[in-house]
């Protein structure tokens, strides 16, 4: 009798979990497919993407300053991101997450980070 009570609570949490929920989040980069069995992956996936946003950001800001640096030191812009190493303001090009180049605009210095 105990183990048909523990079986049929275990069964109840399970169908409680599969129904489709009409509540949406709004978020514009949802990786959860709401299905409990594949939450962990779902949680790895977010944490992924997490991940290569942050990298592109923390990018993007290291290669700004050295921009920034540069235009203050040389009253203009690089003519390319090379020209940042050659002058001593980068170590190096920092590489993009997997998926996506660093562009960058000589006239108005401008970086992006864009899918390729």
């Amino acid at each position: 009798m105990k183990t048909f009570s523990i079986l049929g609570l275990l069964a109840a949490l399970f169908l409680s979990g599969c129904g489709k929920s009409s509540s949406s989040t709004g978020a514009t980069n949802e990786v959860s497919s709401g299905n409990p069995i594949t939450a962990p992956v779902d949680y790895l996936a977010a944490v992924a993407q997490a991940q290569r946003t942050a990298i592109k950001q923390i990018d993007l800001a290291y290669v700004n300053q050295a921009l920034q640096q540069f235009n203050a030191g040389e009253d203009r812009y690089p003519k390319d991101l090379d020209e940042l190493v050659a002058k001593g303001y980068l170590h190096e090009i920092p590489k993009a997450p997997y998926g996506y180049k660093i562009t960058y605009d000589a006239t108005t210095g401008a970086v992006k980070v864009v899918k390729q």
